[in-house]
């Protein structure tokens, strides 16, 4: 697999950036829409981290391990391993995750 160029990761950057912001202040083109920000921040497999108090370590590896060899989304796999859409829903919150333990 290639590195990412600079530029690739830098619309990486500013998509999970824009996810964390309001609606109306969500960045276009690189990621298009607020909607496709939040996808590409979700995308990123690091979030797997955050299933982990909800499911257990083991479980989770096992869930990245699928994403990452498939090409499909964390959210997708974990379905298909069983994980309800409100465990993914609470363990996924882009904003909750960002905000840390502040939240």
């Amino acid at each position: 697999m290639s590195k990412p160029s600079a530029s690739t990761v830098s619309a990486g950057r500013a998509c999970r950036a824009g996810a964390l912001a309001p609606a109306a202040a969500w960045p276009t083109g690189a990621c298009g829409t607020g909607a496709g920000c939040e996808a590409s921040a979700e995308g990123t497999l690091a979030v797997a981290t955050a299933l982990n108090p909800h499911i257990g370590y083991d479980r989770a590896a096992v869930i990245v391990r699928d994403a990452a060899t498939s090409g499909r989304t964390l959210r997708e796999v974990a379905r298909e391993h069983g994980v309800d859409e409100a465990t993914l829903d609470e363990a996924l919150d882009l904003r909750k995750i960002a905000a840390g333990s502040s939240a």
